[in-house]
C-alpha cells in the first residue's frame, strides 16, 4: 500500500490497530462497533436510498453522499449483533467522511487487510469490509459525475 496515498484519519486508525497485539486489536474493533455514527433521519427514513453491502453475511447498507465542496460524508448501518462488520464499517464511516471525493477515491483497495485484523478475523468479514470501501468509492465516483454532467 502506498503510504501517501491513505488520508491522515485513515493512516491513524491504521497505526492505532498496528500497534496492538492481535487480541487487543479485537477490542479495539469492538469499540469502533460502539462508535458506528447514526445514519441522519433524511436517510433512515428512507431505505431505498441505501445500498446493501452484499458482500457481508449481516445486512449493512450504505449511503456515501458530496456537499457543494466536494466532501464525502458516508453513513451505515449494521446489526448491533455484528460487532466486527458493524466495527469495520464504523472505521470506514469515520475514516472517509470529510474527506474529498478524491482522497476517498484514492483510497487503497487494500486498506482492509492493511490494519492487522486478517489474522484474527475471517477472510469473509475482510472481504465485507473491502466491498464496503468497494461501494463507497463507486457511489463516490457516481455522485460525482453526475454532478459533473460526466
Amino acid at each position: 500500500m502506498s503510504e501517501n496515498t491513505l488520508p491522515a484519519r485513515l493512516a491513524e486508525i491504521r497505526d492505532e490497530f498496528l500497534e496492538l497485539d492481535e487480541p487487543d486489536r479485537l477490542q479495539l474493533l469492538l469499540e469502533f462497533s460502539q462508535e458506528l455514527p447514526a445514519v441522519p433521519a433524511e436517510y433512515a427514513d428512507h431505505p431505498e436510498l441505501q445500498e446493501r453491502v452484499a458482500e457481508c453475511q449481516s445486512p449493512v447498507y450504505i449511503i456515501v453522499t458530496i456537499d457543494d465542496a466536494d466532501r464525502v460524508a458516508m453513513h451505515a448501518t449494521a446489526p448491533a449483533e455484528a460487532p466486527t462488520t458493524r466495527g469495520f464499517a464504523s472505521i470506514l464511516a469515520q475514516g472517509l467522511t470529510g474527506l474529498s471525493a478524491d482522497e476517498v477515491l484514492a483510497v487503497p483497495d487494500d486498506f482492509p487487510q492493511s490494519i492487522g485484523l486478517t489474522r484474527a478475523v475471517s477472510p469473509l468479514r475482510i472481504a465485507g469490509m473491502t466491498g464496503m470501501l468497494m461501494r463507497a468509492k463507486r457511489q463516490v465516483a457516481a455522485k460525482r459525475g453526475a454532478s459533473t454532467g460526466a
